[in-house]
């Protein structure tokens, strides 16, 4: 007779396996005009090395074991350098893994855990608050204090982006671009891939394009206004909405 102690271990084990698997099919994803946070590293000294690409997987795959369970997935449309780029992860910056932010502390993010900084304190490219603090993302400030104020466990909780690669402009890795129409198709891939892995959760699309390329694809969703551009009050009362909703 199988205990519940090893039905859950065979439970951990297995999501361990697809965990992995998600995780080798997102490193070796390589496209032009895209930085793969978990493959590439920055050759023109923006990041911190080869060792960089390792350390944000290494992020994920933490990321991911903590919330096996989980039960939102937030969605937004691309990763952007100032955030997922360096930390490895969706709407996280670095600043907050670094514990160098006001309102977030890299516990709620990956619990007992190695930090480390994965953008070069030392490189010109980066201003003095940058090389001191690491890269913040205001968006991604909003959406961490919306799942704090509304008191979800951080670990119920999974942050994502439909296409979970940093788009950049030509000549430029310190920039943000649109993904294109063939990039969101492609995210979608891994957007299922996720959903498999961690079955059951509800989604909340992080903007209109984001929800409009969900919906187009057959994926059911809630949609909130993208904190960015003035829209952080909008987020605020439409994450509030929903929460309430679903309570």
């Amino acid at each position: 007779m199988t205990t519940a102690t090893e039905s859950s271990s065979h439970k951990a084990a297995l999501f361990q396996k697809n965990a992995e698997k998600f995780l080798e099919a997102l490193a070796a994803y390589s496209a032009p005009l895209v930085f793969n946070p978990w493959r590439d590293w920055d050759e023109g000294g923006s990041d911190i090395g080869p060792r960089g690409a390792e350390v944000r997987r290494n992020n994920l795959r933490r990321y991911l074991e903590l919330r096996r369970e989980a039960r939102w997935l937030f969605i937004a449309e691309g990763l952007g350098y100032q955030g997922g780029h360096f930390s490895g992860l969706a709407l996280t910056c670095e600043r907050i893994i670094l514990g160098r932010h006001p309102k977030v502390r890299p516990e709620a993010v990956l619990g007992e855990w190695r930090y480390e900084r994965t953008s070069n304190a030392a490189s010109p490219l980066l201003n003095k608050t940058q090389k001191e603090k690491g890269f913040n993302e205001p968006s991604d400030t909003v959406v961490w204090e919306a799942i704090n104020r509304h008191s979800l466990a951080p670990r119920d909780v999974i942050l994502w982006n439909i296409f979970p690669f940093h788009p950049h402009k030509a000549g430029n890795l310190l920039s943000n671009r649109t993904p294109t129409a063939e990039e969101l198709k492609t995210g979608l891939v891994y957007a299922r891939r996720l959903l498999r892995l961690v079955p059951g959760m509800k989604i909340v699309a992080i903007g209109q394009k984001a929800a409009a390329t969900l919906k187009e694809a057959g994926l059911s969703c809630e949609a909130v206004r993208h904190p960015s551009m003035g829209g952080a009050a909008r987020f605020k009362e439409e994450a509030a909405r929903i929460f309430a909703e679903t309570k």
